[in-house]
């Protein structure tokens, strides 16, 4: 009886121990992706913790940083790898999801220097929030927002154009 016991508190232990290392590991791989205004150019970037230093991103006149949702680090089944492109005309940056837009439509635009920024899911689950790009054709410039934004300020900004790209992680109610 109390080998039998203590194979039962064993087993629960490893499985517990296993859940929370496997927890971890999904932890590890999520990334969080920020929205960054440039008051200069009046633009805004989508980009993945660490794709620039935040000090040099403030050197560039960049401010109001808003946590937009996690992504994935790595490539895996339900993810997109979502790309940064430029245009140094217009000096917009904007994100776009593999198989959106094709590289030949997005270097007709002006666009180049396309950089790998993260992989996000694109299946709806219980913490996914959808994620559009909205367009505004007076100053070229895209910006990614969550489905739960105040899309109202974007409309009287001037951006039009909705579209649904992929989901975002949320990782808890708080960060609504």
């Amino acid at each position: 009886m109390r080998k039998s016991l203590f194979g039962i508190v064993a087993l629960l232990v490893l499985v517990l121990i296993s859940n929370l290392a496997s927890a971890q590991r999904e932890n590890e791989d999520l990334i969080r992706v920020y929205r960054w205004l440039n008051t200069v150019d009046n633009n805004y970037v989508t980009l993945a913790d660490g794709e620039f230093q935040e000090g040099q991103l403030l050197q560039w006149k960049y401010k109001e940083k808003t946590l937009l949702f996690y992504a994935y680090k790595t490539p895996g089944p339900d993810r997109v790898a979502v790309y940064r492109w430029t245009n140094p005309v217009t000096k917009d940056q904007t994100s776009i999801a593999e198989d959106e837009v094709s590289d030949s439509d997005m270097m007709q635009k002006g666009y180049t220097l396309k950089s790998l920024q993260f992989y996000a899911p694109i299946r709806r689950a219980e913490n996914h929030v959808a994620v559009y790009r909205w367009y505004r054709a007076k100053t070229k410039d895209w910006v990614t927002f969550q489905e739960y934004g105040d899309t109202d300020k974007l409309w009287d900004k001037g951006y039009k154009m909705k579209t649904f790209q992929y989901y975002g992680i949320m990782r808890n109610e708080y960060e609504q």
